[in-house]
């Protein structure tokens, strides 16, 4: 189940606005009441506020953004530091292997491979 902060993220976009933007000016406040995240406060300028039923309606493409922040940052780690794989491209270069048969680009796809988008 998506977070509540990704759904209404979701909506706010499909209203055309940056949610960003709101969550940072404190416009749009969601906390932890202990019994789960709550949308506390919705003062967005020209959209109404969103029912359940409408947050709930971006579940779907909020589990795919959160899916794909998990993968990308798996991916980070598996690709190593950037001077590592600077390294990795220098000695492929030095032994002509710009190519599928270099370890830069097996390491790339090796991580790519493991963490699907």
């Amino acid at each position: 189940m998506a977070n509540l902060s990704t759904k209404i993220a979701k909506y706010l976009e499909a209203q055309g606005k940056d949610a960003q933007v709101e969550f940072d000016n404190e416009t749009v406040v969601i906390e932890d009441t202990g019994s789960g995240a709550e949308l506390i406060l919705w003062n967005v300028s020209g959209v109404t506020q969103p029912t359940a039923d409408q947050i709930a309606s971006y579940e779907t493409a909020a589990n795919t953004v959160e899916n794909n922040h998990t993968v990308i940052k798996n991916r980070q780690k598996a690709y190593g530091k950037i001077g590592d794989q600077l390294d990795q491209l220098y000695h492929d270069m030095t032994a002509g292997k710009l190519d599928a048969t270099g370890e830069w680009h097996k390491t790339i796809k090796a991580a790519k491979d493991k963490y699907p988008k």
